[in-house]
């Protein structure tokens, strides 16, 4: 639940505007202060509908170097006002470089490709960095996802997805229907491919009430993304066709970058299976992978479980630092490169 919270808060208050494609963006020009546990943020989104201050052009600006960032509310920067993003702090510390952030909130790895087909395809750039909040597998495999909606009532909307048959991508229910639904509304085939937010929700919820969440889950061995256990997963394979089919399209660096789970991050459960899943394949690509869990597990744990809030997942200032410093090495070696202008592949 406290993962949605935020998102739902800016639902609430009406900052997302329908978009017939990917489903929802920012309302363009929006200002908002949003109320949070940390005192609240301010919200600031471009003509474009993503949250940034200034818009985002198509032309590169002269002696500057340009990145796109995509994700979800871990990198739009749900908790955080725009300055505290990672991407505004990796802009702020390296010379010259300009970031572009198209994060949607609660948005799957699907959603974030049609961004980039509908916004950031004609942008001109150095290097694309595509921000995995490893949660993503369910979200592409997901053709309904839970909101609150204006009156604070958890309703079911419809988001676009993909299909995949064999090797081929189908992409359905573009435009999604704008109105919300309850689950009694959908046919009995569909109510599976409804997001309820992960296994075991209610026995979740009991154990987390209980205060004996970290107990249990080292007791039961538990994975709480199963999809990442083999390479030959349904979700798995989708999750891989979207990417391939992404990445192979780009002319430029691409840094695949995978984020943990809080439960990653405070060593509850085993990460092995989705580092295993994204080293496959981005050896396969010929793509760079960071992996920002190594370094972050450097830290001590009372540092690391600051990089949270207490009741919010999402990353505080903090946390945003501290991947930033992950992230900028990477970058820098990519940019040392001077502009390419024909197709290339980035370093493994």
């Amino acid at each position: 639940m406290a993962a949605r919270a935020s998102l739902w808060e800016a639902l609430m208050r009406q900052v997302y505007e329908y978009h017939p494609v990917i489903g929802y963006r920012f309302i363009p020009n929006i200002r908002a202060r949003i109320a949070h546990e940390g005192g609240g943020y301010l919200l600031r989104a471009n003509e474009q509908g993503f949250r940034s201050d200034r818009p985002f052009l198509q032309a590169r600006n002269q002696g500057r170097r340009r990145i796109l960032f995509f994700g979800d509310s871990f990198t739009a920067g749900d908790g955080v006002s725009n300055p505290q993003r990672y991407t505004d702090l990796l802009e702020a510390q390296m010379p010259d470089l300009e970031v572009y952030n198209f994060g949607i909130s609660s948005t799957g790895t699907d959603q974030q490709y049609l961004a980039w087909r509908e916004y950031g395809r004609d942008v001109e750039h150095d290097a694309i960095v595509i921000a995995v909040f490893v949660e993503n597998i369910r979200r592409v495999a997901a053709r309904f996802r839970p909101h609150r909606d204006a009156n604070g009532q958890e309703r079911l909307y419809a988001k676009p997805y993909y299909t995949l048959d064999g090797n081929k991508l189908s992409l359905h229910q573009v435009p999604p229907p704008a109105e919300p639904f309850d689950l009694a509304d959908l046919p009995p085939e569909d109510r599976s491919a409804v997001d309820t937010g992960g296994r075991f929700a209610a026995l979740r919820g009991i154990v987390t009430a209980l205060g004996a969440r970290e107990v249990v889950q080292r007791l039961t061995n538990y994975q709480p993304l199963p999809a990442y256990n083999s390479a030959t997963t349904p979700d798995w394979l989708l999750m891989r066709a979207i990417l391939t089919e992404w990445i192979g399209a780009q002319r430029r660096p691409v840094v695949l970058m995978p984020l943990p789970l809080p439960q990653h991050l405070d060593q509850q459960c085993d990460a092995r299976p989705y580092q295993a899943r994204f080293a496959e394949l981005a050896q396969e690509l010929g793509c760079t992978l960071h992996d920002p869990l190594p370094a972050l597990l450097e830290y001590e744990a009372p540092v690391r479980r600051a990089f949270r809030w207490q009741q919010d997942i999402h990353f505080t200032p903090a946390g945003h630092q501290a991947l930033a410093d992950t992230l900028a090495p990477v970058l820098a070696g990519i940019l040392v490169q001077p502009p390419q202008r024909e197709a290339q592949k980035c370093p493994s």
